[in-house]
């Protein structure tokens, strides 16, 4: 009876673990890329040095502000004290390595904007709820490690040149749950994907060439589209 019953707790337990398993986008996993190990190294060195005000979190989305949106950024954050945390081709369990290894150490930023997701939906095509709790998870850990800072959500920008592209309905699945995690007191959240879209919903190579990244001007749209909010949120 002691085998049987010991039989059936270990069973029940690996029950619990699979009922209870987090999904890929919840686990902290960094890339294994010697340029990712290299980019996160320096910026790690970057935040021992404090003085640092504002933080833009994401993928290739974000980090294109230090190449297409140079220029924008110079005129925008170069003031601000600002940290470009985007990494490209990462996904919501690589912001979590990232800011569990050293990324938001010994800072004290008046605002985090956090933009990611959308390589969970092209990389590996999660389904939106797992995209949104990885999201979730990155929030959590923004509010207990740095409490004192706003953080600015941005909803997943469009990608795909249609309404009716696959990813991009992907994303739009993503961004109706990102919702539930704003209480416009320490999270706040802003859908700028109109600015980039026609009439129709298409969206323009005039400031998307690839349908994913922004060009220039679509680093000029982006700035100006939450410009306001974060002069508000940084008390500005």
């Amino acid at each position: 009876m002691l085998f049987v019953a010991l039989g059936m707790a270990l069973a029940l337990g690996g029950l619990t673990q699979t009922l209870y398993r987090r999904p890929p986008a919840m686990v902290p996993i960094q890339q294994t890329e010697s340029w990712w190990i290299t980019r996160h190294e320096e910026i790690v060195a970057r935040m021992r040095m404090g003085q640092v005000d504002l933080l833009l979190i994401g993928d290739s989305i974000t980090q294109g502000w230090t190449d297409e949106g140079l220029r924008i950024w110079d005129s925008y954050y170069g003031r601000r004290r600002a940290v470009n945390l985007g990494f490209n081709s990462d996904r919501t369990e690589h912001v979590l390595w990232r800011m569990d290894h050293g990324e938001i150490n010994g800072i004290a930023p008046k605002l985090a904007v956090l933009m990611i997701g959308t390589n969970n939906t092209g990389a590996r095509k999660d389904p939106a709820k797992e995209t949104a709790m990885g999201i979730r998870a990155i929030l959590t850990t923004l509010r207990t490690r740095l409490p004192d800072a706003k953080v600015l959500l941005l909803s997943v920008f469009p990608r795909g040149a249609s309404a009716d592209d696959p990813l991009r309905q992907m994303n739009d699945a993503v961004n109706d749950l990102l919702h539930a995690y704003v209480d416009n007191e320490h999270v706040f959240l802003l859908n700028l994907n109109r600015f980039f879209l026609d009439e129709q919903g298409r969206l323009t190579q005039d400031l998307m060439p690839d349908y994913l990244h922004p060009n220039e001007r679509g680093y000029q749209v982006w700035a100006e589209g939450m410009e306001g909010l974060i002069k508000t949120l940084m008390h500005e």
